[in-house]
């Protein structure tokens, strides 16, 4: 009938959380996804998970619609779906988990995370630590941290964001020794500031609308309650409130793998310890580790890499792809993938996330770079690329 047709084409009532150039959409019916929808969200949206969350929200209002609004209009997009707050993971389970599955090769109905943040665990011997220093140009490790009780940035608001914002300055206030920093927010940068920012490459932008963040709706009142914070000597920098409530990096020139790692751990150790003063925790949950806003960065969430000089190797790119890939590792160029790199630095980092733990995942770096430099010097030394990786196999 017509007022059943009319009916249908109401427009719901606008969210609260809606600004002038940002509006989040209620999905009345299943979107209809093409072929051009290549995210895991897309894939695993089945009727029957339609019907059931279609109407579902959490309790800081964070809806089912709200967390596939990016993976709808942003057909490119690989995961497809965005977590408002800690209870989406729980909420939204029927879906989350495939992705995750889909995503990590990780099965959390059936699997555990696990944590481990102490770098006195690393094997790094002093040889090892030699032939870093002479190959590595620099090292960093770097995840994401999020505080519980507060939205996360596609599903935040004023509130949880300045709330966020104030434990972390506790956090970077409370910082000793060489972790004491200063922190920037975004909003009342000095130009030269800005450009000392810029110059050392800390900055961050404003996410646009053709990128996940933006279609999420993390934009929305930027740069309000963003900022940054780096120590003196530029080794540990922490993003705030951008894709997630902090993300704190480690680095130094060289291939002191063990420094940066124990100094991520201190920083991360920090804002824990801000967070329980504040009567809140990390997000972390027993099968799926640290939580953020992108399912592709859970677990560890962690990215341990160095920037490295491999000028036989750079000679062909697609082996160096094949070899990283048997330690578990990923190179990116710096020309883009499958090409040369500027200079034969290459950035080396580990793959997986998600059923290892930070040592794990840094010691699997260690180890196949060792093996990495091991293959780039045989090649060196006249032998073909696929007899250096059966010698150092």
């Amino acid at each position: 009938s017509a007022a059943g047709v009319k009916k249908m084409a109401r427009p719901p009532p606008a969210d609260p959380r809606d600004t002038a150039e940002f509006k989040f959409i209620t999905f009345t019916e299943k979107p209809p996804f093409t072929p051009k929808h290549k995210s895991l969200m897309a894939k695993n949206l089945t009727d029957e998970i339609w019907a059931k969350y279609k109407d579902a929200k959490t309790s800081k209002g964070y809806t089912f619609s709200n967390a596939i609004q990016a993976g709808v209009l942003r057909p490119h997009l690989g995961v497809g779906i965005t977590m408002g707050d800690e209870e989406c993971f729980e909420l939204f389970k029927d879906i989350v988990y495939p992705v995750v599955k889909g995503w990590h090769g990780f099965d959390p109905s059936t699997q555990f995370h696990k944590s481990d943040l102490d770098a006195s665990k690393l094997k790094f011997s002093s040889a090892q630590a030699k032939k870093f220093d002479e190959y590595v140009v620099s090292t960093r490790v770097r995840a994401a941290r999020n505080i519980s009780g507060f939205s996360l940035p596609p599903g935040s608001d004023e509130k949880d964001r300045l709330g966020v914002e104030s434990v972390l300055k506790q956090a970077f206030a409370s910082f000793s020794g060489e972790l004491q920093g200063t922190y920037y927010p975004l909003g009342k940068l000095s130009k030269e500031d800005e450009d000392s920012l810029q110059a050392n490459g800390f900055l961050f932008q404003k996410p646009g609308p053709a990128q996940l963040l933006g279609a999420a709706g993390a934009a929305r009142t930027w740069p309000d309650g963003r900022g940054i914070f780096h120590n003196s000597n530029k080794t540990a920098l922490a993003w705030c409130n951008e894709e997630d409530h902090c993300r704190i990096i480690s680095m130094q020139n060289g291939g002191d793998i063990k420094s940066v790692f124990a100094r991520f751990c201190s920083i991360s150790d920090t804002i824990k310890a801000a967070a329980k003063k504040n009567g809140a925790d990390l997000m972390y949950s027993k099968r799926l580790g640290f939580l953020g806003t992108c399912p592709s960065n859970l677990g560890t969430g962690l990215r341990a890499s160095v920037m490295i000089k491999l000028p036989e190797l750079n000679k062909d790119p697609k082996k160096l792809e094949e070899i990283c890939d048997q330690f578990d590792l990923q190179p990116r160029g710096s020309s883009g993938e499958h090409s040369a790199a500027v200079g034969a630095k290459w950035d080396i980092s580990n793959k997986q996330r998600l059923g290892f733990s930070e040592v794990e995942l840094v010691q699997k770096m260690i180890d196949g770079v060792t093996k990495i430099i091991a293959i780039e010097e045989k090649i060196a030394g006249g032998m073909t690329p696929e007899q250096a990786l059966k010698a150092v196999k």
